[in-house]
């Protein structure tokens, strides 16, 4: 399992092109879902006509220079770092997860469409990366899940407990712990139990990047935006309307933010 490429293997039952075309598929839906929601909430006529706001009521100008320096710190501190999260243990459950996830699905697309078949040796160190990157999403999301979320660590609520904001972090877990043992199993040689394993890894690899429009995928699309635009709020002397980081202790006067989910 270390060393095999578990789609090059699986390239002896199932075309290669039949498995790039669904990477293409996902990515796909990953575009429309994104536009789809971002159309049907009005997130990005929100930004803008905040954003113009903001510049119209401006005390002062912010050279390009500054800008750029608002743009670095956003990506070092909001988007690299999770600045966000005030809570330690949220902000390094969400580091695993992220970066995980990053690593994941980079050496997913690196695997099915730069050696789709046994003929092109995968580098073991590239199967490798793989693994560590679902294994991360899982040992974030799993403990975000049963350890971390607010209406099961304060308010006694079961941690199976699900609602519709549960949707993307319960798809990516399951289907990430469904890729892995999906992979041990191939190997193993099990055919009949790998072949079970990958219907199901496919059908929540299809719900996480198909649900898009109902689950909290697209945010980490918004986020960065909604962040820099704060930042050039706060640098141009106007005082963003935007929510305070998640965890943040609340001050007088300013409106409750619920931060059980992602």
């Amino acid at each position: 399992m270390f060393s095999s490429n578990p789609f090059s293997e699986l390239s002896a039952s199932i075309p290669p092109i039949i498995m790039q075309a669904y990477v293409v598929v996902m990515v796909l839906l990953v575009v429309s879902g994104t536009l789809f929601d971002i159309v049907h909430k009005r997130s990005a006529r929100y930004f803008f006509d905040n954003w113009r706001n903001a510049k119209n009521r401006a005390r002062r100008q912010v050279g390009s220079v500054k800008m750029v320096s608002v743009a670095i710190q956003t990506a070092a501190v909001d988007v690299i770092a999770s600045g966000e999260f005030c809570n330690m243990r949220r902000r390094i459950a969400h580091l695993l997860t992220m970066y995980g996830f990053v690593i994941y699905v980079v050496t997913t697309v690196i695997m099915v469409f730069g050696y789709p078949a046994p003929a092109t040796p995968t580098p073991a160190s590239l199967v490798v990366l793989w693994i560590i990157g679902a294994l991360l999403v899982c040992g974030g999301g799993y403990w975000f899940w049963f350890f971390i979320r607010v209406d099961v660590a304060a308010e006694g609520n079961s941690p199976y407990r699900f609602v519709r904001a549960d949707l993307f972090v319960v798809a990516l877990v399951l289907s990430t712990t469904l890729a892995l043992l999906w992979a041990l199993v191939q190997a193993t040689g099990l055919s009949a139990a790998a072949n079970v394993f990958l219907a199901l890894y496919l059908i929540a690899t299809t719900v996480l990047f198909g649900s898009i429009p109902w689950s909290k995928f697209s945010h980490m699309f918004f986020k960065p935006a909604a962040a820099f635009e704060k930042r050039v709020s706060e640098a141009n002397g106007t005082r963003s309307n935007l929510p305070a980081p998640a965890d943040a202790p609340a001050t007088f006067g300013s409106v409750p933010r619920y931060s059980g989910h992602y």
